[in-house]
């Protein structure tokens, strides 16, 4: 999926000239890295946000298109309005084709539904990570990894190293012996209350990370 973002060079600096900006349908931002100089942007804030949505916005190489030229960034940073929900500043970073890459990417989960520690068991699903740091180059960057749950019965749960990625992307905890868990099944007590289902979530988390914990040491 190409994400491309449209942004014109901003020459006032300044809260001030940020809160003009806004109030024009604005977003101020900045795009630095990759050797050159920072530089001050600025984008349609309705067209921003048609991308900002997606999540592919968050964990791909964005195309910056900035005075008519084009440049593979990533996003770095950004802040929401508290109330409003809108994009107040954004950050991206230049990144090179030759140079790897730490990003956040999220999980996907499959086949939650038919695990058999949830079908058979009666047991629900815990998301102890929701997404992890990998290490790749550009072109190899994932948009999402997937997580098969497909053979996780109660008790069980699914950690990093168990985990296939594509070729060429390796996860950044692993390198620093973090076999951290990411997701597991736990046993409701009747599984039909969802306070009882919350309680068993929470027993979930804390087993798999105490059991990434051992791993670790």
């Amino acid at each position: 999926m190409s994400i491309s973002i449209n942004a014109v060079k901003r020459d006032v600096k300044g809260t001030g000239a940020s809160r003009r900006a806004r109030r024009a349908g604005n977003v101020p931002g900045v795009v630095y890295g990759g050797g050159k100089d920072a530089v001050n942007l600025e984008m349609n804030h309705k067209e921003l946000f048609l991308q900002f949505r997606h999540e592919a916005f968050h964990a791909s190489i964005l195309d910056l298109i900035l005075d008519g030229k084009k440049e593979s960034v990533l996003l770095r940073d950004y802040q929401m309005h508290p109330v409003r929900n809108t994009i107040q500043h954004i950050d991206f970073q230049r990144v090179s084709a030759n140079e790897k890459i730490h990003v956040k990417v999220p999980f996907h989960f499959l086949h939650e539904d038919t695990a058999p520690g949830v079908k058979v068991g009666g047991g629900i699903v815990a998301h102890i990570l929701t997404e992890a740091e990998v290490s790749c180059l550009p072109k190899d960057l994932p948009e999402f990894i997937e997580v098969d749950l497909a053979a996780l019965e109660i008790g069980q749960s699914v950690h990093l190293s168990q985990i296939t990625l594509p070729k060429g992307v390796e996860f950044v905890a692993l390198g620093h012996d973090n076999d951290a868990a990411v997701a597991a099944i736990a046993k409701t007590r009747g599984g039909v209350s969802s306070d009882e289902a919350a309680d068993a979530t929470v027993a979930a988390d804390a087993a798999a990370v105490s059991a990434a914990d051992k791993a670790a040491e």
